[in-house]
């Protein structure tokens, strides 16, 4: 019988809770925020929808590049570094061209460890992937 909860999947595990924490805190009083330093709502919007639209595309590179190197801490450790680093930017910078460098530099990190963490995840759940059950579980939801 394999072990379900592998020291990796328990310490990746508590770093991406405390990082969701982190950010689930930030960003419901980030408009009122954006808005009290004279952001516009159009603002805030282009704001949001850069910073999603670098997630989303980073998403996809960063994870075949961690699938042709098959490499996974680097990603996930680079990818929460930068989270790490952006959210107190956003609070000190009040320019709004570092406004958005801080909130896409938030973004780009979770691109950058989405793919990975999910994948490293998956490896440390399912040592021998040609198991059914290791297929089933990496097939996506519908």
């Amino acid at each position: 019988m394999t072990k379900i909860l592998t020291r990796t999947i328990l310490l990746v595990s508590f770093v991406s809770l405390f990082t969701d924490i982190a950010s689930e805190m930030l960003y419901p009083i980030m408009p009122v925020y954006l808005r009290s330093i004279g952001f516009s709502i159009l603002l805030i919007g282009i704001l949001e929808g850069v910073a999603e639209a670098t997630a989303g595309l980073s998403k996809g590179y960063f994870g075949n590049l961690s699938d042709i190197r098959q490499k996974r801490v680097p990603f996930i450790r680079w990818g929460y570094t930068l989270s790490a680093f952006s959210k107190p930017m956003m609070a000190l910078f009040t320019v709004p061209v570092w406004i958005f460098f801080a909130r896409t530099l938030d973004r780009f990190g979770k691109g950058i460890r989405t793919s990975a963490r999910d994948a490293l995840l998956l490896a440390g759940r399912c040592p021998e992937p040609d198991k059914v059950e290791c297929r089933r579980a990496s097939r996506p939801r519908e």
